[in-house]
């Protein structure tokens, strides 16, 4: 179930720690996926069958409004589907295949960097980033260079 830190991050906020709400947030920190709130609810509901899709939203909500939950669009490669993570994990950025919607975190040094250097150029005092990079995975980068020999080979032929 939700970690230690999450139970503190809630009571400094003034936020109960309900069973229903440490289920949602066990399944965003856990399920290894960005989930969109329909998502969540239908992992929910496996766990509590009681749990309705108000709770949910109100809960996202008081998360978000919280700075414990963060809501992502993904390059809105679903259209304007929203998903959601737990902003306890270190900063990270998105990196979305523009083919399949497969999404991989990245973490690392350079990110700091990044920050710390828009940070001295621009005067900013930064105090969240979120990145989004889109692609093509190595799986579709190599169906989309079968499909352009194939229409190449079709084009020769013609």
């Amino acid at each position: 179930m939700a970690g230690t830190g999450i139970q503190n991050s809630l009571k400094e906020r003034g936020i109960r720690l309900t069973r229903q709400r440490r289920i949602l947030l066990d399944l965003l920190d856990r399920s290894g996926r960005h989930l969109d709130a329909d998502s969540l609810f239908q992992l929910a509901k496996e766990k509590d069958p009681k749990l309705n899709r108000v709770t949910v939203y109100r809960t996202l909500t008081l998360l978000k409004k919280g700075g414990l939950v963060d809501e992502l669009d993904l390059l809105h490669f679903k259209g304007d589907q929203h998903y959601y993570e737990s902003k306890l994990k270190q900063e990270h950025a998105h990196v979305i295949c523009l083919r399949c919607g497969k999404v991989e975190e990245f973490f690392g040094d350079s990110l700091q960097r990044l920050r710390k250097q828009v940070e001295s150029s621009l005067g900013f005092s930064i105090v969240t980033a979120r990145t989004e990079l889109g692609g093509h995975c190595p799986d579709c980068q190599s169906v989309l260079a079968q499909e352009a020999a194939e229409k190449n080979a079709a084009e020769a032929k013609a």
